[in-house]
């Protein structure tokens, strides 16, 4: 059995339109989106996401600033970020995670030092030119592989999907990547989405809302499915926030994301300099949300536990 999986395939789809500031009828129509109205479940408001029932499962999400070349040489090396993965996992009881700026080669030591039934899928980054020749970024450090996003599980994953999305014609590309955990009952996707202003030949452009609907759009195909990663992007919330228009309504209607409450879509920080990015979305009951501090990493943790679906055609918007 492959225990790590890369798919190898690239998205090429490039832009032919300028994004940066949709029409005021797109704002108007995500503002008059109503939100749902059933109650969070008291537990996702606590602290603590423990291991849970036999009926649930917890999936974390984290950028591991493994990429020392970018701001991360003060982050800590593998050995403390594996020690966090350990600490997810045992005080967390995550099953699940959904890895961002992490090098191929540190994630399969990952799984090893984890233990045999720790598995793994990796995609890579790529830095495009002009011309739209490709190229891998590598990890500084000997023998630590390429820089990308991953899921790290504790069973095996299959169906692994890299999942095309609109990417900077000049720039470096992230993606989204999926699988579905079948130990778990649900399929996860990871994303990595692009910065402001990514695109070097057109920094006017912004990717964010293509790739947000399309991660929304993979995510449709299964109900059992919980997707998050790093956005790069503030929630909608706020009157300063001018990138609120880049979030398709179904976000936060027929999905929840881990850290709402009721009608407000801010949660709490992930990243520290006290503003959140990393995400969680779900149409499966949430039953506890975690943001875990770490000296591992300028990003924290987010925890979602959810309750597995017995029968996903079963499935309805949550409250």
């Amino acid at each position: 059995m492959q225990r790590h999986t890369e798919t190898g395939r690239w998205s090429r789809r490039r832009s032919l339109r300028r994004r940066f500031g949709r029409t005021a009828a797109t704002l108007s129509l995500l503002t008059a989106v109503a939100c749902t109205s059933g109650q969070t479940p008291a537990s996702v408001t606590g602290a603590g996401a423990g291991a849970g029932t036999a009926d649930e499962v917890s999936v974390a999400t984290w950028n591991m600033c493994g990429v020392r070349q970018w701001s991360c040489e003060k982050t800590g090396g593998p050995k403390e970020k594996l020690q966090q993965l350990r600490d997810l996992i045992g005080d967390s009881g995550v099953q699940v995670l959904l890895l961002q700026e992490v090098c191929s080669e540190d994630l399969l030591s990952f799984a090893r030092g984890l233990g045999p039934q720790w598995h793994t899928a990796f995609e890579p980054y790529a830095e495009v030119d002009s011309a739209g020749r490709r190229s891998p970024v590598d990890c500084t450090g000997q023998g630590r592989g390429q820089a990308g996003y991953g899921l790290l599980a504790g069973s095996p994953l299959t169906d692994v999907e890299a999942i095309p999305t609109e990417q900077p014609t000049v720039g470096l590309h992230r993606g989204v990547l999926c699988a579905r955990v079948p130990a778990q009952r649900v399929r996860v996707c990871n994303a990595h989405l692009s910065l402001r202003e990514s695109d070097d030949e057109h920094p006017d452009w912004d990717f964010r809302d293509d790739q947000l609907s399309s991660l929304v759009a993979a995510a449709s195909t299964d109900a059992a499915t919980v997707f998050g990663g790093d956005f790069n992007s503030p929630p909608p919330v706020g009157d300063r926030n001018t990138s609120a228009w880049i979030w398709p309504s179904e976000a936060y209607t027929t999905y929840r994301e881990c850290d709402q409450k009721g009608s407000s879509r801010a949660g709490r920080a992930t990243l520290k300099d006290g503003t959140k990015i990393d995400y969680l979305f779900t149409r499966l009951p949430r039953t506890a949300c975690k943001v875990v501090d770490t000296k591992a990493s300028d990003h924290r943790p987010l925890v979602m536990r959810v309750t597995r679906p017995e029968d996903p055609a079963t499935i309805s918007t949550v409250g």
